[in-house]
């Protein structure tokens, strides 16, 4: 009886590491993605007050210039003046938007993490083969 129970100890021994060490890989993941989530949040919100910043100025510049138009064509055609801006104006909506699809298509968040949590999965299935 002692033998066999014996037998079974380095076998328990075994799982135990194995299961520390998963564990351990966990953590480090989770730290990781925690690290990266730090990371994205400063830098969209420092992304956000610029934007904010920049969409300010250029509304007060816009009406600026809106006005400084409309008064200088209002003698000849006032309302070729206001279609010519609001033209204008969605023009340049639209192409905004475009950039921002553009953007939004080709990001990529949590890199590092997605990264490791691959080669994680080669590694597992490397060694379970």
């Amino acid at each position: 009886m002692e033998e066999s129970t014996a037998s079974f100890k380095p076998l328990s021994t075994a799982a135990k590491q194995f299961a520390l060490r998963l564990l351990t890989i966990g953590e480090n993941r989770l730290v990781l993605l925690a690290v990266e989530m730090q990371e994205e949040r400063e830098h969209l919100l420092h992304l956000m007050f610029l934007a904010l910043a920049m969409a300010i100025l250029i509304l007060l510049a816009g009406m600026t210039c809106t006005a400084l138009i409309v008064v200088l064509l209002w003698p000849y055609a006032p309302l070729a003046a206001l279609g010519g801006l609001a033209a204008l104006y969605a023009l340049a909506a639209w192409v905004l938007q475009r950039l921002i699809r553009a953007r939004m298509k080709d990001w990529n968040a949590f890199p590092a993490t997605m990264d490791q949590l691959h080669k994680d999965k080669v590694h597992f299935d490397e060694a379970l083969a």
